[in-house]
């Protein structure tokens, strides 16, 4: 008899909490490139609001995915970078991207609209 544990606590369900957002794994692919300021990501993360963008990368820096920089200067100007832990999921967000374009589909041209982010996760294969 094969017992089944239900656990939400498990080491694949904390990470799939952290990555399963639809915007997440987009943030950070597009900041394997290196930091970011926000305007950048809104433009290259075509669909989401301002609003969104501010409180995924609030979350991600909750988790420590994220680092936040601020630079005192009139106007301030902030730049969102991948710490450790953000990096370590590089590997992961490639896997999902080798797995859409061998298993599905594409549903739009985001392919093409990747740029820098595409290459710093090619890089990942090594």
């Amino acid at each position: 008899m094969v017992r089944r544990v239900e656990s939400y606590d498990c080491p694949v369900a904390r990470t799939a909490r952290i990555i399963s957002n639809k915007w997440t794994p987009l943030i950070v692919r597009d900041l394997a490139g290196g930091e970011r300021r926000f305007g950048e990501l809104a433009q290259s993360l075509a669909g989401i609001s301002p609003k969104t963008l501010s409180e995924r990368l609030k979350g991600l820096e909750a988790e420590g995915i994220v680092r936040r920089r601020c630079h005192a200067e009139a106007p301030p100007r902030v730049e969102y970078a991948l710490t450790d832990k953000g990096r370590a999921l590089l590997p992961i967000i490639a896997g999902m991207r080798d797995y859409g374009l061998t298993w599905l589909q594409p549903e739009c041209e985001e392919e093409g609209a990747e740029g820098g982010a595409a290459s710093a996760l090619a890089g990942l294969r090594g």
